[in-house]
C-alpha cells in the first residue's frame, strides 16, 4: 500500500500545479541505489593497475586518463557492465511515465551517469545529464561533435581482468578518428553548458513552479547552486530522502516541504499527484 502524501506536501503540489511552469526533478544516487548500483566511491570502485590501487577519485581525471587512457577505458566499461546489469525501479518509471503527462513542463536534472533514466523511458531532450552518461563517449581532442552512444559491438560484460583488446579500442575512437574519451565530468573538470547543461540547470529552477530533490546530498556544485537558487528565488523545494537534512532549511524557507523516505517509498506516489 503507498503511503499517503502528508498535507504541507499535497498543498505544495496543488499550488504548483496551478501554476503554468516547468516542474525541475534533480536526482542523485539515492534514486539509483534501489537497483543496487553501487557509488564507486567505496571498495567497488578500487582500481589496480600494477602493484597499485587506484581510488575512484584518481581514476576520473583527466589527468589520469591523459597518462593511461587505456586503463581508466577498462575502469569504466567495468563500471558501465555493472550498471547495465542493472534495472530501472519503479522511482524510474515513475518519472519515465510523467514525463509522457507533461511533456515539456517536465525537465529532469541528473547526477547520475548509469543511464537508468533513459533506459526507464525519459527522453534525451528533457533528460539534462549534468555529470555525463556511461554509455556515451566523445572526442578526447575536442572534436566539435556531440557526446555519442558508444556502438553495440562494445561489450557490455565487461570483468575487472580483461584487457582492452584491438577490436574494442578501435571502436573508442571519434567519427573523425581522434581517440574518444567517457563522456563524464571528471573531478578535475568544470562544468559547462555545452556538454553538461550547466546554464540551463539554472535558468531553468528560476522558471519552475516546483523543484523536487531526490536522493542527493547536493555535494557536488551545480546541483548546490540549483537548491540555493531555488530557496533563493521563491521556487518552493520538495526534499525527498531518507535523511533530507541537508537541504531541509531551504526547503521550509522556500515554502517547501520534506519527505524522509527513499525515492521509491515517494516518487511513484508523487508523480500521479503532479499528473
Amino acid at each position: 500500500m503507498k503511503p499517503a502524501l502528508p498535507s504541507d506536501v499535497s498543498k505544495c503540489l496543488a499550488s504548483s500545479l496551478d501554476a503554468d511552469r516547468p516542474i525541475v526533478w534533480l536526482t542523485g544516487a539515492g534514486i539509483s541505489a534501489e537497483s543496487g548500483i553501487p557509488t564507486f566511491r567505496g571498495p567497488e570502485g578500487y582500481w589496480t593497475i600494477g602493484s597499485r590501487n587506484y581510488q575512484p577519485t584518481e581514476l576520473a581525471t583527466w589527468e589520469a586518463f591523459s597518462r593511461m587512457p587505456d586503463e581508466i577505458w577498462k575502469w569504466y566499461l567495468y563500471r558501465r557492465s555493472i550498471c547495465r546489469a542493472a534495472e530501472p525501479n519503479a522511482a524510474h518509471r515513475a518519472l519515465a511515465g510523467l514525463e509522457e503527462k507533461l511533456g515539456d513542463r517536465f525537465r529532469l536534472v541528473t547526477q547520475n551517469v548509469d543511464g537508468l533514466h533513459l533506459r526507464a523511458g525519459n527522453s534525451l531532450d528533457r533528460t539534462w545529464q549534468i555529470h555525463g552518461n556511461l554509455d556515451f563517449a566523445r572526442c578526447a581532442q575536442g572534436c566539435a561533435l556531440p557526446p555519442w552512444p558508444l556502438p553495440d559491438a562494445v561489450p557490455l560484460d565487461w570483468s575487472k581482468n580483461r584487457a582492452l583488446d584491438e577490436a574494442t579500442a578501435a571502436l573508442l575512437r571519434c567519427p573523425n578518428g581522434c581517440p574518444a574519451r567517457p563522456h563524464v565530468l571528471w573531478f578535475d573538470e568544470g562544468y559547462d553548458e555545452t556538454h553538461f547543461r550547466f546554464d540551463s540547470s539554472l535558468a531553468i529552477v528560476s522558471q519552475a513552479s516546483l523543484l523536487v530533490v531526490v536522493g542527493t546530498s547536493g555535494a557536488t556544485n551545480l546541483p548546490l547552486q540549483m537548491v540555493r537558487k531555488a530557496a533563493g528565488d521563491g521556487v518552493p523545494l520538495l526534499v525527498i530522502d531518507p535523511d533530507p537534512a541537508p537541504f531541509a532549511e531551504s526547503a521550509l524557507r522556500s515554502g517547501g516541504s520534506l519527505l524522509t523516505g527513499t525515492a521509491g517509498d515517494w516518487v511513484p506516489v508523487l508523480a500521479p499527484a503532479l499528473s
